[in-house]
């Protein structure tokens, strides 16, 4: 298999590759085009098919496996796949969605330990109960889940590998600042993103449901911790109120997408800790494809700046 991160400018390659995401055009002489985000184990390259017919859109769909014959070009300064060839994947090319799935470089069952280990922490009695409640209801799509259709924590696993970062980040800060209330820290960050297992349609071709369109993964998670409050008698305590408002702003600002800015510290740290989080998976994605001395390709989640490798070495004085 031609891996995606191996590809280069210049390479003619014939392989086996998922179909993430489709996205019809039109070019500047009124002829329809297809991009192709195009998925292994190793990244995604967006490719185009210049000249399409009614079978291509009826065959190119999200979660289809098909293999290319294709040219490499570096597209301002960005790789991009310009398909020669293609057909679907058949029995006898003997291949699964699995092959060609990212995941965390935890297995579930660490994470889920560590994940537990944070949640004996949580002291104050009411968060603890709702955050387990929770977790258990959603157990199985929790570890399997990413945590984005693109960008940061993309794979299956991001959604719990990025609450893992998370929680480790936040007890290094809580022993910075011991002010800080672990309980709503930790309850906060594991519950924060739990939405997107309704957001999502899953690890393989994620796409965003209709709930998840109409309402977002911020509502979806606010309205499950008030009925689960609910459920266990919690629903008039102020742990519950502040569980609930660290969901509501833990994306810090209103044009990102949060119903509050955060009112208290916890909150504003969790915000901090997610932005944190997400951008160094999104630097680590993008500075493994390129070589040291190298530059990134334009990262949209990071404003759009190329980013330089360093080529240097670590020196160690004596």
């Amino acid at each position: 298999m031609t891996l995606i991160k191996d590809l280069q400018p210049t390479d003619h390659v014939e392989a086996f590759y998922l179909v993430h995401r489709v996205v019809l055009g039109v070019t500047n002489q009124g002829k329809e085009y297809m991009t192709l985000y195009l998925r292994d184990k190793t990244g995604e390259i967006d490719a185009k098919l210049w000249t399409i017919e009614a079978s291509d859109k009826e065959q190119l769909q999200p979660q289809n496996i098909i293999k290319v014959k294709a040219d490499i070009i570096d597209y301002r300064g960005k790789k991009q796949m310009k398909i020669i060839q293609y057909r679907l994947s058949t029995t006898e090319d003997h291949l699964s969605l699995s092959q060609f799935v990212e995941t965390a470089p935890m297995s579930p069952e660490e994470i889920e330990q560590e994940i537990m280990d944070y949640i004996i922490e949580i002291q104050n009695a009411p968060l603890q109960r709702i955050t387990r409640t929770l977790l258990s209801k959603h157990r199985e799509a929790f570890y399997k889940y990413p945590a984005a259709s693109s960008f940061h924590h993309d794979f299956a696993g991001g959604l719990s590998y990025h609450v893992v970062t998370m929680l480790r980040i936040a007890k290094s800060l809580s022993e910075i600042y011991p002010k800080l209330n672990k309980g709503l820290l930790y309850s906060g960050i594991i519950l924060h993103d739990m939405g997107k297992i309704r957001e999502l349609t899953g690890a393989v071709a994620t796409q965003y449901t209709l709930e998840g369109n109409l309402l977002g993964h911020i509502s979806i998670m606010h309205d499950e911790i008030s009925q689960t409050a609910l459920e266990l008698g919690l629903e008039d305590t102020e742990e519950v109120l502040l569980l609930k408002h660290i969901i509501l702003s833990h994306h810090g600002k209103l044009e990102y997408g949060s119903p509050k800015l955060p009112l208290i510290q916890e909150a504003e740290i969790i915000h901090f800790i997610d932005n944190i989080d997400a951008r160094m998976q999104m630097f680590d994605k993008h500075l493994m494809k390129v070589s040291e001395g190298e530059y990134t390709e334009r990262i949209f989640g990071l404003e759009n700046r190329s980013f330089y490798k360093p080529n240097i070495s670590s020196i160690n004085f004596e």
